[in-house]
């Protein structure tokens, strides 16, 4: 089992725990983003799940995902009660893992998603669905818990392939300029550049004196603009950190 697969079984499972503590009467309550409540967290969350096992089954079989089949699960999934939106999630998480769990090796090897712009290999594509699966799970933890975070497993992984993300994601507010960025828990090195019409994150070896240094979870919250003033750890240079939110506006 890839470190990947790993560390999305523990998003799934942590989740579960999450929403197994929470009373029927806070899912609908708001979460993270302002515009959706925990129950429409959730819905996201089991949606993408249904989509992507299908997506999975139908590059396995050499088959085409039928066009307007994603609108279809959305609007499935957007008609559920709360309660429901909630508890099939919880089901349809786990039924990708186990999907995914039984996808044997020359499947993995000769794998390739297309999503967007991008090309993924297996874990490529399995490193997606844990970037949005542990930043959805901390919009839903955060709200019962102010002073969540992502976990460093998840974290660490996400931000070795982020470089990627930044790239179609992040608003150049343009003023050019370069920032090295240190990152702790795990250590990684990066420079942040902003164009006039471009940003980029790049690993990078370590500077002699970093422009930020920051948890490694905080900057995936960052990236995916998840950094707000109320949710920043402390100690970190707010006069930077401020300039850096408008860059990466979030999805």
């Amino acid at each position: 089992m890839s470190d990947v697969q790993t560390a999305l079984e523990a998003s799934v499972e942590h989740l579960r725990q999450i929403v197994d503590d929470l009373d029927e009467s806070q899912y609908t309550a708001q979460a993270y983003p302002s515009e959706w409540t925990i129950a429409q967290v959730m819905s996201h969350i089991g949606s993408g799940a249904v989509i992507m096992r299908h997506g999975i089954e139908a590059i396995i079989a050499g088959n085409q995902v039928p066009d307007g089949f994603n609108q279809s699960v959305w609007d499935e999934w957007n008609a559920k009660a709360p309660a429901v939106q909630v508890a099939d999630s919880l089901v349809a998480d786990r039924a990708l893992i186990e999907r995914v769990a039984l996808v044997p090796a020359t499947d993995r090897t000769s794998f390739r998603m297309s999503i967007g712009p991008m090309s993924l290999d297996f874990d490529g594509a399995l490193g997606l669905r844990l970037g949005e699966h542990a930043l959805h799970t901390w919009d839903i933890d955060v709200s019962v818990d102010p002073a969540a975070t992502v976990p460093e497993q998840a974290a660490g992984l996400i931000v070795d392939t982020i470089s990627m993300l930044v790239g179609f994601a992040a608003k150049s507010d343009g003023t050019e300029r370069q920032l090295a960025i240190h990152t702790c828990d795990p250590e990684r090195d990066f420079v942040l550049t902003i164009g006039l019409d471009r940003v980029s994150l790049e690993p990078s070896a370590p500077s002699d004196v970093a422009d930020l240094t920051i948890p490694t979870e905080a900057l995936v919250r960052l990236v995916y603009g998840r950094l707000d003033a109320a949710h920043t750890p402390a100690g970190l240079d707010e006069a930077v950190v401020a300039t850096l939110r408008p860059i990466f506006p979030g999805f």
